[in-house]
């Protein structure tokens, strides 16, 4: 028997209507656009604004997208992992509401939590499902609604993030496509320098801790930057020698839309001109485990069947991780 690869079929992706630009950002707290787009590289950043609405009602958003894209069958979805860290709720996961919404009534679900590494991590995890054999078709979501944990009074971190989702169908096929290797990681160690203080078992919300701001993002920006510019492009290097890749053919680089200055970085370790690595944190922000998605949802046109292409991520934690895959389909006009 030949051996399975796990491929991606289709993209969509889901992004709020509110654009919140540098220049209204600038009204809120002692920053500027030339500051923000020089050290950050965000213009503008999308936000879910409505009341009642989270993470899931975008992932919900997206997939509905992907799966009229693609035309498949609700029912003969065999899961869906969304990758967040910004869930509805504790429990139950995003991943449960969305088989419901979704009527995928044979479906297993659940949420993965690996930050801004989310998505890598949980399209390795469906990949692996796939390649056994046991599950033929996987809906691997990331959705992210950073901004209810956003101190718009901080100005260290309120111009970085931003709110959206992405999808992508996951199918087993014998070319040879799709998902070809990852390295994932984790430093422990970095627990510190990025992490949201409250709300979990440790720090139950209390009038202490809402009036401390403990439900925000903490973040010590340049700690994570150097951790993130050394794993991000560490790992990038490793992917690429031990599967014989290099600037001469690589397609692109797909990198988390942290900050354009550690993208740069990642891009001049393959020495890869700008224009292969594929950027729109201009438009989004970082928006955690949705960026990487979001990033194949924009660029779906530009990717060709057979393009060669290195995803790299970094994340609160710190993890970190970057993956290989061959691009599986011409998009359609």
């Amino acid at each position: 028997m030949s051996k399975l690869h796990a491929v991606i079929t289709g993209v969509g992706g889901y992004v709020p209507d509110y654009v919140l630009t540098n220049d209204e950002l600038s009204t809120m707290v002692d920053t500027n656009d030339e500051w923000i787009m020089t050290r950050i590289g965000v213009k503008e950043r999308r936000i879910l604004k409505e009341e009642g609405l989270g993470s899931c009602y975008m992932a919900k958003k997206a997939v509905a997208q992907l799966m009229e894209k693609t035309g498949v069958d609700a029912s003969t979805v065999d899961g869906v992992i969304c990758a967040t860290c910004t869930p509805d709720y504790h429990y139950p996961s995003n991943a449960t509401q969305i088989v419901e919404a979704m009527h995928m009534t044979k479906a297993f679900a659940y949420d993965l939590e690996a930050a801004c590494c989310g998505f890598i991590y949980a399209m390795d995890t469906a990949a692996c499902m796939i390649e056994s054999g046991r599950y033929q078709r996987i809906v691997v979501v990331g959705a992210e609604k950073t901004s209810s944990f956003v101190d718009y009074t901080d100005r260290a971190t309120c111009p970085i993030f931003g709110d959206g989702s992405g999808a992508v169908l996951v199918e087993a096929t014998e070319e040879d496509l799709g998902w070809q290797d990852s390295i994932l990681r984790t430093d422990g160690s970095g627990f510190q320098y990025l992490h949201l203080p409250a709300g979990g078992s440790v720090n139950v919300p209390t009038h202490a801790t809402i009036d401390n701001k403990m439900h925000f993002i903490h973040q010590e920006g340049r700690t994570v930057f150097k951790y993130a510019v050394n794993n991000m492009s560490k790992l990038t290097a490793q992917i690429a020698e031990r599967n014989g890749l290099n600037k001469d053919n690589l397609d692109w680089i797909i990198p988390h839309q942290a900050n354009v200055r550690i993208i740069q970085a990642v891009a001049n370790t393959l020495e890869m001109p700008m224009e292969k690595v594929l950027v729109n944190i201009q438009r989004y922000g970082n928006t955690s485990a949705a960026s990487l998605p979001l990033a194949l949802w924009d660029f779906e046109k530009n990717l060709k069947k057979g393009d060669k292409i290195i995803l790299t991520a970094f994340g609160a934690g710190f993890v970190f991780g970057s993956a290989y895959l061959k691009w599986a389909y011409d998009t359609k006009d």
